[in-house]
């Protein structure tokens, strides 16, 4: 039973040897010495300008979860679109139903000025 797994833990083994293979190669032949121009950020072939940390509006954070969420549902209807004959009206009845309950949550995000971007 057990068997069926050996070709997983080949797979593993392999890919933890590659992995520790090239991080020990690159520390054995990559540069050691460490200057200013090297520690200096890099940013595009260009001099950085201001300070590295900034404050992000929260609006960001808001419309990046909104969207999240809301991908993440509408991914939901891909396995629907594959089976929906089988599924027949009762299935088309719940899709209709999860689509119902998505359309009320974007409305409401758009009434709110979730959406906004000032």
């Amino acid at each position: 039973m057990l068997g069926s797994y050996l070709p997983i833990l080949v797979l593993f083994l392999i890919s933890v040897f590659i992995a520790v293979f090239v991080i020990t190669l690159s520390a054995l032949l990559g540069p050691r010495r460490a200057t200013a121009r090297k520690l200096a950020p890099y940013e595009s072939g260009m001099e950085p300008i201001g300070a590295a940390i900034r404050r992000i509006p929260v609006k960001f954070y808001v419309v990046a979860m909104l969207f999240i969420v809301f991908d993440i549902e509408v991914v939901f209807f891909y396995p629907y679109a594959l089976v929906f004959r089988e599924l027949g009206a009762p299935g088309l009845i719940a899709m209709g139903v999860f689509f119902l309950v998505l359309v009320v949550g974007f409305v409401y995000e758009w009434k709110k000025g979730a959406l906004k971007w000032e």
